[in-house]
């Protein structure tokens, strides 16, 4: 008899532990590990305020605040006219900055006029400076008696100011439509730079007019970023906090920043975060508009391929005209608040030239004839632990946004993560851009303010600082490292992971290095952001840390005008040094330059 021998047969594993064993082999991976840290980040420093402060305001003793902000006799002191003047002044600045950004844009772009790149570079460097260095060249030169105090240049001079061109929505409109123009230029100078010239000369010789050409070719490619920047503009018009402050306060015009920050530091923290939540909700809005226009863009394109030859629009006698208009504008945002803050810190008396010239504000010792006994900016212990506070302060929050940019920017366009997982990364990593700077530092106070189990409170402290600026900064660090991986190929990293190379060492061998230039522009640029900054650290700065911008602010609101004037230049100073750094060390021409 023959016996068949059975060959054993491993039993088969169950599907529920197949996809089981899947799932954890994912999960483990150091890429999903890299992206579930970096959420994790992401949910403390950007989810957890924003929920600590809307349920700040929904608790027992705060949830009045709602009905006294929207519906109480309180109502059109506390929100209703402070948004009206906001979305005022946002409409104001939209208008102001596209009309001129545009201009600037075609003249530099489209036209050969002389100086035209200098004109360029002039008008870029507006938004590298704080807002309010131009308010504070704005109150040396126009502040009149109002209220009274140090009167600015031209009352000392003699020459009467009306109170609507020194204090109120006028001098608000015109100062941040000079520090934000940038914004449309930039964008509109791009756009213009993809012109095809060979299309504008061809339907000249059609016969078409210089007006039907621009509408019918020029105008289609230029719309999305002329909406985009003014929709940019209007939310920070709305947004800004120092400007309607330092030009606004004084004569109790509000606005929704201003009466925030006012019901906050006196102590009326629920109807505060209500506002803040308001500006959020606001800003929010017309940046989600601004992303649907740039996100379809494509819309708008009437060329395709490669672009074709630059062509520029002979002005003939309007050329010199033409050029006189576009130095004016720039010299008059760019050169004369520089020249008219240095000039107001050397006076003796504010903004009075015929009480003579001194270094003082600068260079002098104790004094209590002059500025009550303040030492000189350069020599003063308490401003160089400001510099020192805020130097390290951007250093921090260069390192750590670029870090955290890095690991998101890597999930996100290199990894073979979840779509689930890459979508959540990218929409978080985007909601700090839609919270104003002010708004977001009220969030921190209502989640980091108080102890929270065995941590203790962060208010005060530079950590709390130091967070706050990585939140606030997320979106330029991960643009930025996506635009360094961009220009690194695959295909290298892909040759690196069939040598057996882990994430560890190709983060550290071939992404790091090849990257390493457009990181630091982009660690450069969050440095700028957070050194120039007032709005995000107002709140969040006490006298123990002491910070450039709020000391600004607060020598600003003393009427220690030539010391506020004299720290705004060193802010300047080094914000358009560490921007044109930073410019020159990514190599990266401006658009017209290749006109």
């Amino acid at each position: 008899m023959t016996t068949t021998q059975q060959i054993p047969v491993a039993p088969e594993t169950p599907p529920a532990r197949r996809h089981l064993s899947r799932v954890t082999r994912l999960a483990t991976t150091p890429t999903v590990l890299m992206a579930a840290g970096a959420i994790a980040v992401l949910a403390i420093l950007v989810i957890a305020p924003l929920l600590g402060l809307i349920n700040t305001t929904l608790t027992a003793d705060n949830r009045e605040a709602w009905t006294d902000v929207f519906a109480s006799r309180l109502s059109r002191n506390l929100l209703w006219s402070p948004l009206a003047n906001s979305l005022m002044m946002g409409l104001a600045t939209a208008v102001l900055s596209t009309v001129i950004g545009g201009f600037l844009a075609w003249v530099v772009v489209m036209t050969r006029i002389p100086g035209r790149g200098i004109i360029g570079l002039l008008a870029t460097i507006p938004f590298a400076l704080p807002s309010f260095a131009l308010a504070l060249a704005w109150e040396s030169v126009f502040r009149n008696d109002l209220i009274g105090g140090s009167q600015g240049i031209l009352a000392n001079l003699g020459v009467p100011v009306p109170d609507w061109l020194a204090w109120g929505p006028v001098p608000i409109a015109l100062t941040l439509t000079a520090h934000y123009f940038s914004l449309s230029f930039m964008l509109i100078a791009a756009a213009l730079a993809s012109v095809n010239g060979d299309l504008l000369e061809a339907a000249e010789l059609t016969g078409a007019s210089t007006l039907r050409t621009a509408r019918q070719i020029a105008l289609p490619v230029v719309a999305p970023a002329m909406v985009s920047g003014a929709l940019l503009a209007f939310a920070e018009g709305v947004s800004n906090f120092v400007t309607p402050a330092l030009l606004g306060l004084p004569v109790r015009y509000h606005t929704l920043s201003t009466r925030l920050y006012g019901s906050i530091t006196t102590g009326d923290y629920a109807r505060g975060y209500v506002l803040s939540l308001v500006l959020i909700v606001v800003a929010a809005m017309i940046m989600f508009a601004s992303s649907r226009v740039t996100g379809s863009r494509r819309s708008f394109a009437t060329i395709t391929g490669k672009g074709g030859r630059a062509r520029g629009v002979t002005l003939g006698p309007w050329a010199w005209p033409v050029a006189l208009v576009s130095w004016v504008i720039v010299a008059a945002t760019t050169i004369l608040p520089g020249l008219v803050l240095v000039a107001s810190s050397l006076t003796r008396r504010t903004n009075d030239f015929t009480s003579g010239l001194t270094l003082h504000y600068w260079i002098g010792d104790s004094d209590p004839a002059i500025a009550q006994g303040q030492r000189g900016v350069l020599v003063n212990p308490q401003i160089g632990e400001a510099t020192w506070n805020t130097v390290l302060l951007g250093i921090c929050v260069a390192v750590g946004a670029g870090i955290l940019g890095l690991m998101i920017s890597y999930v996100i366009t290199r990894s073979r993560a979840p779509q689930w997982l890459k979508g959540t990364m990218s929409l978080l990593s985007f909601v700090p851009f839609l919270i104003p700077g002010i708004a977001l530092g009220a969030a921190f106070i209502a989640q980091f303010g108080a102890p929270i189990g065995p941590f203790p409170s962060l208010y005060g402290t530079f950590a709390i600082l130091v967070l706050a600026g990585i939140a606030a900064t997320i979106p330029f660090a991960v643009r930025s490292a996506t635009s360094a991986l961009s220009q690194v190929s695959r295909d290298i990293e892909e040759s690196a992971v069939m040598a057996g190379a882990g994430l560890g060492r190709r983060m550290r061998s071939i992404i790091a290095p090849l990257t390493a230039r457009g990181l630091f522009t982009g660690a450069v640029l969050v440095f700028v952001q957070m050194v120039r900054d007032l709005s995000l650290v107002v709140l969040l700065v006490t006298p123990a840390m002491p910070v450039l911008a709020v000391m600004t602010y607060q020598y600003s609101s003393e009427n220690f005008t030539q010391m506020a004037n004299a720290v705004t230049v060193i802010i300047a100073a080094i914000s358009v040094a560490a921007t044109i750094i930073a410019r020159r060390f990514e190599g990266q021409s401006q658009p017209w330059k290749n006109t």
